[in-house]
């Protein structure tokens, strides 16, 4: 049974409260938990000591079994340094998708057409310029 340490979102619309809460990671997000380990309370200021209450013995224990902590809930339990949390690394995140790449692509294409036409029109004109003054020249 694959566990997680998530938070199950309780509170009323536009209020949210959660718990911390320990549950096989197939059942939904407010459903069946095993063990309440806490509260996250996000309405509060965040020097509140009662914005995030954790039973960190029981945490503990549950890390020991195997759970697996959620994003958030593993920030917290950095917090109180019983893991150790770094800020994921997404190279990718910024970078454009597989259309954008093409719409890319296609502009850099047109505007190469564009110039080359522009230079191939600039050299005509220049050919055509040179013409007559070489005529007059003979």
């Amino acid at each position: 049974m694959a566990l997680k340490i998530r938070l199950a979102r309780g509170g009323s619309k536009k209020r949210p409260y959660y718990r911390v809460v320990v549950a096989d990671a197939r059942m939904p997000r407010d459903g069946r938990f095993i063990e309440k380990l806490g509260a996250y309370n996000p309405l509060l200021a965040k020097d509140n000591p009662q914005r995030v209450v954790l039973d960190l013995e029981r945490a503990k224990y549950w890390l020991d079994k195997g759970a697996q902590p959620t994003d958030r809930v593993a920030r917290f339990l950095g917090a109180a340094d019983l893991i150790k949390w770094e800020h994921g690394n997404n190279p990718q995140k910024g970078e454009p998708g597989q259309k954008a790449k093409e719409r890319i692509e296609e502009k850099a294409e047109k505007e190469a057409a564009k110039k080359a036409a522009a230079e191939e029109a600039a050299a005509a004109a220049e050919a055509g310029d040179e013409a007559p003054a070489e005529e007059a020249a003979e």
